[in-house]
């Protein structure tokens, strides 16, 4: 299937490493150029010289105002111009009552307004050409409850702030969705640190909550997160698509 990707210009932010490389690199692989983005300037480096040198990789954490608007505008001057933003950077704490205010305030910084600057940057690129493709990377649990609270209350507002740009931006033919995985894994991932401390208790986790039997794959979400920045996507805004392999329990 002919995706109509080659020669478009897409931004990643995370894209060092885990889903954001694969993101990255299947991008790459239906023609896109591609920037990047990570806080580690070390393994951005690594991920640019791996993914190879048509790739555009700046320095920037998405948490800090200004530092993801430079990096859209600088990937832009690069390619001239830009079709497709995915913001993949994430995480964060807030693991319930008592914790810190900074927590809850990290996970919302980095999930919601690091991707809402990043849009407000990318946004007037788009318009220019009348065509444009955002998709934010929430998670299985900014679709229901799960996981630390400021994480998963942040993720959630991800998916809603997506659902609003896209009834703003619908007129101007720029269409904004949100993916939201399920656990995966991959070398370095939280995941594989916890199956190498405690492999009884991740294998009954595997047993209980993956109806596959198994964790997910950057690449298999990658493949979804390319299709919705595809020309075939064309009628598909303001959605959440769950890839978790059934893990999800919500009926929406």
């Amino acid at each position: 299937m002919n995706l109509g990707l080659e020669g478009r210009v897409a931004a990643v932010t995370g894209g060092s490493h885990g889903l954001g490389y694969a993101i990255a690199e299947s991008l790459l692989a239906e023609g896109c150029r591609v920037a990047i983005c990570a806080r580690d300037g070390k393994r951005l480096n690594e991920a640019a010289a791996q993914l190879g040198a048509a790739v555009y990789a700046q320095t920037a954490d998405v948490a800090k105002l200004g530092q993801v608007e430079a990096f859209i505008e600088a990937a832009a001057n690069h390619f001239g111009g830009l079709d497709v933003l995915v913001h993949n950077a994430g995480g964060g704490g807030g693991a319930g009552l008592e914790a810190p205010d900074a927590e809850f305030t990290q996970s919302f910084e980095v999930n919601v307004l690091g991707g809402l600057r990043a849009a407000r940057a990318a946004v007037p690129l788009m318009r220019r050409g009348r065509h444009g493709r955002i998709v934010f990377i929430s998670s299985v649990y900014g679709r229901e409850s799960g996981g630390r609270a400021g994480y998963n209350a942040a993720k959630a507002a991800e998916i809603s702030l997506a659902k609003a740009l896209s009834r703003e931006l619908a007129a101007d033919r720029i269409l904004v969705n949100s993916v939201a995985p399920g656990s995966l894994l991959f070398p370095g991932s939280s995941w594989e640190r916890r199956q190498q401390a405690d492999p009884e208790g991740i294998a009954a986790f595997v047993k209980s909550d993956l109806p596959l039997g198994r964790f997910g794959t950057p690449e298999e979400v990658a493949a979804v997160v390319v299709f919705l920045a595809s020309d075939r996507a064309s009628l598909v805004t303001g959605a959440c698509w769950a890839v978790d392999g059934g893990q999800s329990r919500s009926n929406i």
